[in-house]
C-alpha cells in the first residue's frame, strides 16, 4: 500500500511538472507572438503616420489656403467714377455686345503726363483721325480720378483677342518709368476689387495686357513682377477689409 501511495504521489508530481512545462511553453509562444506583432505593426504604423498624416494635413491646409477673401466677400460699392462715354464709332466704340466678362485687363497709357480726360478725348477723336482702333472701358488719371468711356456691356478695343470677354482699365503715368502715382494705384485697386465682385472673378482673372500679347504693358508691372504680385495681394486685402459677406446677389 505504501509503495502504491508513493507511486501515486510521484505520478501527480510528474503531471504537475508537465503542466508547468506546458504553461511555460505557452507563455513563451505568447511572448514570441507579441514581439512578432510589435515588430510588424510598429513599422506599419510609422509608415502610415509618415504617408497619411502629412497628406491629411496638406489637404486641410490646402482647403484653408484655397478659401480666399473673394470666396466669402465682395465689394458692393463702386469707387467714385464719372461716366463720359465715347460716342459710338467704328474706331473706338463699335457697340459690339460683351457677352460675358471673364477677366479684367490692366493697361498703362504709355504717354507720360497726360490726363484721363486727355486720353478719353484721344479715343473719341479716333472717329475723325481714323489712325487706329483703340479704347478702354475705364481710364484712371494721375489724381486717381476714374472715367468710364465704354459701357461694361460693350467691347472696347484694348486687349486684342481678349476684347470679347474682358473689362479694360487704362492707367495714366507721370513719367517714363511707367509707375503709377499712389492715387492712381489706390483707385486701380478699388475699381478692380469692385469689378471682381460684380463679375465673380478671382485674382487669377486679373491680367496684364502683357499676358495676352507679350506687349510691355503696363510697363512697370511687367518689368517688376514683384509689384504685380503685390497688386494682387492688395486686391485681397482690400476685399477682406471693405467687402461684405456674400449673403445676397450683387445688384
Amino acid at each position: 500500500m505504501r509503495y502504491e501511495k508513493e507511486i501515486r504521489i510521484e505520478e501527480e508530481e510528474r503531471r504537475r511538472y508537465e503542466e508547468m512545462r506546458r504553461q511555460r511553453r505557452k507563455r513563451v509562444r505568447q511572448r514570441y507572438r507579441l514581439r512578432l506583432a510589435v515588430a510588424v505593426c510598429v513599422p506599419l504604423l510609422m509608415l502610415a503616420v509618415v504617408l497619411v498624416v502629412p497628406r491629411f494635413v496638406r489637404e486641410r491646409l490646402g482647403q484653408r489656403e484655397a478659401l480666399m477673401p473673394y470666396d466669402l466677400k465682395y465689394v458692393a460699392e463702386a469707387p467714385p467714377y464719372q461716366v463720359e462715354l465715347i460716342e459710338p464709332n467704328e474706331y473706338s466704340r463699335p457697340g459690339t455686345p460683351l457677352a460675358e466678362v471673364n477677366g479684367v485687363v490692366v493697361h498703362y497709357t504709355a504717354n507720360p503726363g497726360t490726363s484721363a480726360e486727355g486720353n478719353r478725348s484721344y479715343f473719341q477723336n479716333l472717329s475723325e483721325t481714323k489712325e487706329t482702333y483703340a479704347s478702354s472701358h475705364f481710364i484712371i488719371g494721375l489724381e486717381g480720378e476714374i472715367l468710364q468711356c465704354v459701357p461694361c456691356n460693350e467691347i472696347a478695343y484694348a486687349s486684342n483677342e481678349r476684347n470679347s470677354d474682358t473689362i479694360s482699365i487704362e492707367c495714366c503715368i507721370p513719367d517714363d518709368t511707367g509707375a503709377f502715382t499712389d492715387a492712381t494705384y489706390d483707385s486701380l485697386v478699388a475699381l478692380t476689387a469692385w469689378l471682381m465682385g460684380r463679375y465673380d472673378l478671382t485674382t487669377a482673372d486679373i491680367i496684364r495686357h502683357y499676358d495676352v500679347t507679350g506687349k510691355l504693358c503696363p510697363k512697370y508691372f511687367v518689368e517688376h513682377e514683384d509689384a504685380w504680385e503685390q497688386f494682387k495681394m492688395d486686391l485681397l486685402t482690400y476685399i477682406d477689409t471693405n467687402g461684405i459677406a456674400k449673403t445676397e446677389e450683387i445688384k
